[in-house]
Formats: C-alpha cells, sequence, structure tokens
C-alpha cells in the first residue's frame, strides 16, 4: 500500500536522524514489518508517562500502552480510571501542529501530544520505541525534550 511507504520513510527519516543527530540507540533504525499497525490516528501520547491512550468519544481510555507495550485493563484503570479521562477536554481541543511561536511555546511544557494528522503517525511509533528504548536502558527516570514536536 502507497501509504505504508509513506509512512516507512517517513518513520526512517526521524529515526536516522534521531540516531545520528541526537546519540539514540541505533536498534530504532530496525523497524519489524507489522510495527506500522502501532499507528492509529487519534492517539494521544501522556508525556509524563510514556504512555499511548486511544480515547472514546466521551474521553475514556479504550486503549492504552506504554511505549509499544499493551497496557492490562487493570493497568489503565489504576492510572486513568474508568470514567472520562480527566484531561479530555483539553486535548480534545488541541491542535498538535502549528507554526505559532505561542503554541510552539505551550507545547514545550505540555503534558500530552495528540497524534491526529497520517504525516504523524509513524512519529508515533517512534517516540513509543524511544519510550521503549528509554525503559530498558534508564528504568523509569527519563525526560525526552527531542521528540515534542
Amino acid at each position: 500500500r502507497t501509504w505504508q511507504h509513506l509512512h516507512r520513510l517517513i518513520y526512517d527519516s526521524f529515526a536516522q536522524y534521531l540516531v545520528t543527530e541526537k546519540g539514540y540507540d541505533e536498534d530504532l533504525l530496525t523497524l519489524a514489518p507489522d510495527s506500522l499497525d502501532f499507528c492509529c490516528k487519534g492517539l494521544v501520547l501522556d508525556i509524563e508517562e510514556g504512555n499511548f491512550l486511544k480515547l472514546a468519544e466521551d474521553g475514556t481510555v479504550l486503549r492504552a500502552s506504554h511505549g509499544t507495550k499493551s497496557m492490562t485493563f487493570e493497568e489503565i484503570l489504576e492510572i486513568y480510571g474508568r470514567k472520562e479521562w480527566k484531561h479530555f477536554n483539553t486535548v480534545s481541543g488541541m491542535v498538535s501542529r502549528t507554526g505559532s511561536p505561542v503554541v510552539r511555546r505551550i507545547r514545550k511544557n505540555a503534558k500530552y501530544y495528540l497524534y491526529d494528522n497520517y504525516f504523524d503517525l509513524p512519529g508515533a511509533l517512534l517516540c513509543a520505541r524511544v519510550v521503549d528504548s528509554l525503559d530498558q536502558y534508564l528504568g523509569s527516570l527519563w525526560i525526552v525534550d527531542d521528540l515534542v514536536l
């Protein structure tokens, strides 16, 4: 499919930049064929936790992963609760990408990032793989500024 080729090209470009320019692990350059299945429009990244959320229209968390690793129903309930996620209204009205200096300042201090367009989706996968890598090498003590677009 054409979109898979485009997503792979975008992913490879982002990964190459992080590895060569920012010193990230070279494992990011290797991508399993089914890895792009992680990508779906509307993912929300909880930047502080490294969790990716897929929300229902009413704001409840349908599914979640920490990096690329799926979270159990119990883990989701423990962290996000059973009802509408408390930040749903903030995220549902947010635009993920803009050139506005005001939005860039806000985004730098953001706690959540919405992957709401097809160009961003490979970035979600790359970010999830970086979370996996950081967990492997640093445990739970990590902060990533390079990945906030």
